[in-house]
């Protein structure tokens, strides 16, 4: 595996893992790689500092915080632009669409910790998201 600093055209940094050279390349050529903040398509590879390995303390580096917060960032938008919300009626909504009362389609919105138990419970797949901290202020 090797992991690539990556930017897009508008100035957004991430990295990307790859197998080798050669899939970045097949990817890029592809036109398959996508910012993770943005959805731009336009990606190359970024600068990179080399690797130095260091004593693992348990506790994420600032980097490595920037770095998930960006990708949660980037998942957010993704799921406000491609995702409906329902609110509070995430629950109710989510058995609908699993029990066949209304069509298929893709959710997301707010549910009580025992609502999620109840749902899993059920066999409804449900995946947690933690909110925008910038959101909560």
């Amino acid at each position: 595996m090797i992991a690539y600093n990556l930017s897009c055209s508008r100035g957004h940094e991430f990295e990307g893992w790859f197998k080798d050279s050669a899939s970045f390349d097949a990817q890029e050529n592809e036109g398959v790689l996508v910012c993770p903040l943005c959805g731009d398509l336009k990606i190359r590879k970024a600068i990179m500092s080399p690797s130095v390995v260091k004593a693992n303390t348990g506790v994420p580096s600032k980097s490595d915080a920037e770095t998930i917060r960006q990708y949660a960032a980037g998942l957010r938008n993704y799921l406000r632009q491609n995702v409906e919300y329902v609110g509070p009626k995430f629950a109710d909504e989510a058995r609908k669409i699993h029990y066949g009362e209304v069509d298929e389609r893709h959710i997301y919105g707010e549910s009580t910790t025992s609502e999620v138990k109840e749902l899993v419970e059920e066999g409804i797949e449900v995946a947690p998201f933690p909110v925008d901290p910038e959101e909560m202020n």
